[in-house]
């Protein structure tokens, strides 16, 4: 299988397939707040599809869906001229028309939105007031109660206009690229992804005609792009040209990103390409299977690895860190991070902590854990582990180094159903 083969499986790999389920959610809850606001039984006037969603960058196991429901101009000055907090009145009417609807169904008001929490994915609602310009005006609860102006209208305007000038080229890579924040735990969020993609494009029109066969490329080129970025508060946002705020540093993953690219578009092994694309893409990415050597010994070998996205959708938004202490008789040696950093492989025989160094995932939220035992040594003794476990509720995860191969511990941070943040480091034992 050609590496262009390979990108254009992972292409229809990210296609939403419940994008049905979908759009029959946003229909009822359309319908049912045009019935209490609008006196009308339509399920899509008044309503539109924002976020990754509208711009069509979404991909297969989105988790985080939202749109924008228009509230008549009577009902936007009733609220703004409420004494208090017109926005918290506002959230919470919306709420109760939904609950009415929806009333065995985890439904939230918070800030801006009303979310409806399904059980694969949640429907963030923005109720607003579309002004003369065809902007939306919404309330925001804290601080007493604010109004403010959001334009998606020509956000996903400038997005289409690109994406057609380059081909389709600039929604595969906002999708790719959604693939490889989710995989690697990169917190930032979709409208900020989709800004990188288009800034890239603007500035290298040479990919405007790309083909998969070209994708290799094209992908070492994105990432060498991202790591290059400066370090700065926000982005402005293609279209709207509003701030798009970035509280994360990503460029150093997305070197690392580029650096495996670079071996990824190099390698003439297809079990080897298709091993490094998906350390950077995720499971989404195609697996080519080694040919195996003996028929009754590949068929003795269990995998038990288990992966977080078939029980917790995929929402990375956060930022969170985990590093480990190498013990040797119950005396601190070294922390593994360090020890990687100068290149050093762990003797066995030794004791382990994996413990969450730092963490801007709001409480509350559940940590579980994955530590991943791979290589020749691993299924020699049939025991490729990779099962997902909960903390114990210290935060850490303790493990002793037993045998050789290129390990790693995951760690995951999931808040209302989702996981919104995670780490990986990896456990090289000699």
């Amino acid at each position: 299988m050609s590496q262009a083969s390979l990108f254009k499986e992972f292409r229809a790999n990210l296609t939403v397939a419940n994008a049905e389920a979908i759009s029959i959610s946003y229909n009822n809850i359309t319908a049912r707040l045009n019935k209490d606001y609008w006196d009308s039984e339509s399920d899509v006037y008044h309503s539109m599809k924002i976020g990754s969603w509208g711009r069509h960058t979404a991909i297969n196991g989105v988790s985080d869906l939202d749109m924008v429901f228009e509230i008549p101009e009577d009902d936007y000055n009733r609220y703004k001229n409420l004494q208090g907090n017109g926005p918290s009145t506002m959230l919470r009417e919306v709420k109760e028309c939904l609950q009415a609807r929806y009333p065995t169904t985890l439904i939230k008001a918070d800030g801006q939105i009303v979310g409806v929490f399904f059980k694969d994915y949640r429907v963030e609602v923005l109720p607003a007031f579309r002004d003369a310009d065809d902007n939306y005006v919404h309330g925001d609860t804290n601080n007493g109660g604010t109004w403010k102006t959001t334009k998606p209208r020509p956000e996903i305007a400038a997005v289409n206009a690109l994406d057609k000038l380059a081909n389709g080229n600039l929604k595969q890579v906002c999708k790719m690229l959604r693939a490889w924040k989710n995989q690697n735990g990169v917190g930032i969020g979709g409208l900020l992804v989709d800004t990188f993609a288009y800034n890239f494009f603007v500035e290298n029109d040479e990919y405007h005609s790309a083909a998969f066969s070209n994708y290799p490329d094209l992908m070492v080129s994105v990432f060498a792009y991202l790591g290059g970025l400066p370090f700065q508060d926000y982005w402005y946002a293609p279209g709207s040209n509003q701030r798009v705020k970035c509280k994360t540093k990503f460029q150093a993953k997305a070197r690392k990103a580029a650096a495996k690219s670079e071996l990824a578009s190099k390698a003439e092994d297809e079990v080897e390409q298709s091993k490094l694309w998906r350390q950077i893409f995720g499971p989404l990415f195609p697996k080519v299977e080694a040919v195996a050597k003996s028929a009754v010994l590949a068929e003795s070998i269990v995998d038990h690895e288990e992966f977080i996205e078939d029980t917790a959708p995929l929402d990375i938004r956060y930022d969170i860190e985990i590093d480990c202490e190498v013990k040797q008789a119950n005396v601190l040696t070294d922390l593994l991070r360090t020890m990687r950093k100068s290149g050093k492989r762990l003797p066995t025989g030794r004791h382990l902590r994996f413990f969450v160094r730092s963490s801007d995932v709001p409480p509350p939220y559940l940590l579980k854990w994955k530590v991943r035992n791979r290589g020749a040594e691993a299924r020699r003794r049939n025991m490729l582990r990779g099962e997902i476990s909960p903390d114990g509720g210290q935060s850490q995860r303790l493990e002793s180094t037993s045998f050789a191969g290129d390990h790693y511990v995951e760690v995951y941070a999931i808040k209302d159903g989702y996981t919104v943040a995670r780490d990986r480091i990896s456990v090289p034992i000699e």
